[in-house]
């Protein structure tokens, strides 16, 4: 079994949150992971913003960076997603980052796990893809 992270996510192996004990039990799991390639770029910024708000979280923010890749088993570049995602946008009516993420998933039939609680709300509309989305406090091993 793999699975796809979006980097709501993965910012809570990084940054104290309410989410980051699932987060970490996730990644302790051992199952394997895979996300977009540009799930970097949005971790990065993820913790720009955390830092702005609190300096203290310097270090352990490029310590994050540092490990964020080996996390993953496997980055998958965004270009090969970009039909099937865009497809999704106008289906979805919803920003292209969350359907790079299902794209990915549905495209390997896996899970995609996340935390983004509107796009859970849109998704579940949608039978077709409802299945393929779940909240990170639900998922199981």
């Amino acid at each position: 079994m793999t699975i796809v992270v979006d980097a709501n996510v993965a910012v809570h192996w990084t940054i104290a949150s309410p989410h980051s004990e699932n987060a970490e039990r996730l990644l302790r799991s051992g199952v394997p992971l895979i996300a977009p390639d540009f799930i970097i770029v949005e971790v990065t910024n993820a913790f720009f913003s955390n830092i702005r708000e609190r300096e203290d979280r310097v270090e352990r923010a490029l310590d994050g960076l540092e490990f964020l890749p080996r996390w993953f088993a496997e980055l998958v570049p965004a270009t090969t997603l970009r039909h099937r995602a865009m497809a999704y946008c106008l289906e979805l009516a919803h920003p292209a980052y969350d359907c790079y993420y299902l794209a990915l998933a549905e495209s390997r039939r896996v899970q995609f796990v996340t935390t983004d609680e509107h796009f859970l709300r849109k998704v579940k509309r949608f039978p077709s893809h409802a299945r393929s989305v779940v909240r990170l406090a639900d998922w199981k091993p």
